[in-house]
């Protein structure tokens, strides 16, 4: 059976589809409550997200950092309790299998991901063990996933995954064409709290709530790439800027770390991601998967829309590196189309950075 959030019997509640089935798209306001979440209105994290569909995948034993150190893009050896961050699991060729949010208490380290992902992670995970002092379990069932863009107040105790987007960590690299001073991420510092599932609602109580759709508005404005959303069966993580959260570049070695030097050091992404201003005289939104032309010619495809509080209609989308960054795209859903507008998330010029000078920025080791 499909999972069905209790919280969608709260009043208003308007259930969600796609990557959010299961939980509340919206609660009767979308604009009041995605105001709400950034903290526009009343107190700033005094708004949460129900994002209780997310799975939950645990890792407990002794050698449970450094095996995930082996398995994945991300160096965890010195991941601190209560230190969050994110790690890619590849294929040979690079290409992203898995995208977990990464929490370790000091016993056991938690994996957030998506909904659909958490049995599949947890079986190849099991599959790795071999004599290694570790414990894979999906725990989904048990535990639950709230968003805030901040602290929630009452909450100091509860385990959190904080978001490292966009800060560029150690070992990574930011393949942004804007300054990292003003870029968009830093306006989001966003949270997800594990609860209990039996607690959820309690745990929740009289606290406002925001849907996923407000979360959504929020993560595309932050440039932030999802799994399932903006990835495809051959993303690899320099098209979307992945290498500033999740990727270690000095770190040993892990399956598809050829591919993640070769076009980091040599080569380009040939794929960049990119933010769209929407035209917003239609009053309506293209849906995902919609096609990104450029001179009648597919240059592209929509990856996420939202309507923003401010902004009005935005998008994600993944187009060709070689498209011209000041050309104005058209989104084309159905025969309806929309101009849009670009701002630069991944450079143009992104890779190649052996023997050139560059103004991509690189964390300390």
């Amino acid at each position: 059976m499909s999972y069905l959030s209790p919280l969608l019997n709260r009043h208003g509640a308007v259930q969600a589809g796609g990557l959010d089935a299961g939980v509340a798209a919206h609660y009767g306001d979308p604009n009041r409550e995605q105001r709400l979440l950034a903290g526009y209105l009343g107190k700033p994290g005094s708004a949460v997200v129900d994002l209780s569909h997310r799975g939950v995948v645990t890792v407990s034993g002794p050698d449970r950092l450094s095996w995930l150190n082996t398995l994945s893009s991300q160096d965890l050896t010195r991941l601190a309790p209560h230190v969050g961050t994110e790690l890619l699991l590849l294929t040979i060729q690079g290409r992203i299998e898995f995208d977990a949010r990464v929490v370790d208490d000091g016993e056991t380290t938690w994996l957030i991901v998506e909904t659909d992902e958490a049995e599949p992670l947890a079986k190849w995970l099991t599959s790795m063990k071999f004599m290694l002092r570790v414990e894979v379990a999906d725990v989904s069932a048990d535990w639950a996933v709230v968003g805030s863009v901040t602290e929630v107040d009452g909450w100091g105790e509860r385990l959190v995954w904080v978001d490292p987007w966009p800060n560029v960590g150690a070992g990574g690299y930011s393949y942004a064409a804007a300054p990292e001073s003003s870029h968009p991420g830093l306006e989001r510092p966003w949270r997800e709290y594990l609860v209990p599932s039996a607690e959820l609602e309690e745990a929740i109580g009289a606290r406002p709530l925001a849907g996923a759709w407000a979360a959504e508005a929020l993560r595309i404005a932050a440039w932030r790439p999802r799994r399932g959303a903006e990835t495809d069966e051959k993303t690899i993580p320099h098209e979307l800027d992945l290498l500033r959260t999740a990727v270690h570049l000095s770190k040993g070695c892990y399956k598809g770390q050829e591919t993640i030097a070769r076009v980091h050091n040599l080569g380009r992404p040939p794929r960049r991601l990119v933010f769209l201003q929407l035209d917003g005289s239609l009053h309506t939104l293209p849906a995902a998967g919609s096609e990104v032309s450029f001179e009648d010619r597919v240059v592209g495809t929509v990856t996420s829309v939202a309507q923003h509080f401010e902004m009005g209609p935005i998008a994600l989308a993944v187009i060709k590196r070689s498209v011209d960054p000041e050309a104005v795209l058209t989104v084309d859903d159905d025969g309806e189309k929309y101009p849009a507008n670009q701002e630069l998330i991944v450079a143009t010029d992104a890779g190649q950075v052996v023997g050139r000078a560059t103004g991509f920025l690189r964390a300390p080791r």
